[in-house]
């Protein structure tokens, strides 16, 4: 979550100089889902084991946009390389953060899944 913070705070800086034509369209755009992206691992955060990996996988969909449509303001030479380095470095630590979680969460579904399903309690019924 604190990458995704500190890569929006650097970004609300950036859209507030982007030329009009993009700040009005692209821009708000993706500050969009940035808080949106934002909400999605908030709400993770406090949910249980099992209802998280959707809201995670969510994110990673919302992030993996957003390095897009980022990209797409730097293609145009909207945001030049130091402010596209800026911004690509913290949204590519998260992104792994978030793939981490991702597997972890799949992983421990999947153990519970195996338990559940086992010979041992086939037996049991």
């Amino acid at each position: 979550m604190e990458k995704i913070k500190s890569a929006y705070i650097l970004w609300h800086e950036y859209h507030n100089i982007l030329p009009k034509t993009q700040r009005y369209s692209l821009g708000n755009r993706i500050d969009r889902i940035f808080i949106e992206l934002i909400e999605a691992i908030s709400t993770a955060v406090f949910l249980t084991r099992e209802e998280k990996l959707p809201y995670v996988r969510l994110s990673i969909r919302k992030l993996d946009t957003l390095k897009v449509l980022i990209m797409i303001l730097w293609e145009t030479k909207t945001l030049d390389n130091k402010k596209y380095i800026a911004l690509s470095i913290p949204l590519d630590e998260a992104g792994k953060m978030l793939g981490g979680w991702n597997g972890q969460l799949s992983k421990s579904l999947e153990q519970t899944r195996d338990k559940q399903n086992s010979p041992a309690r086939a037996g049991e019924k």
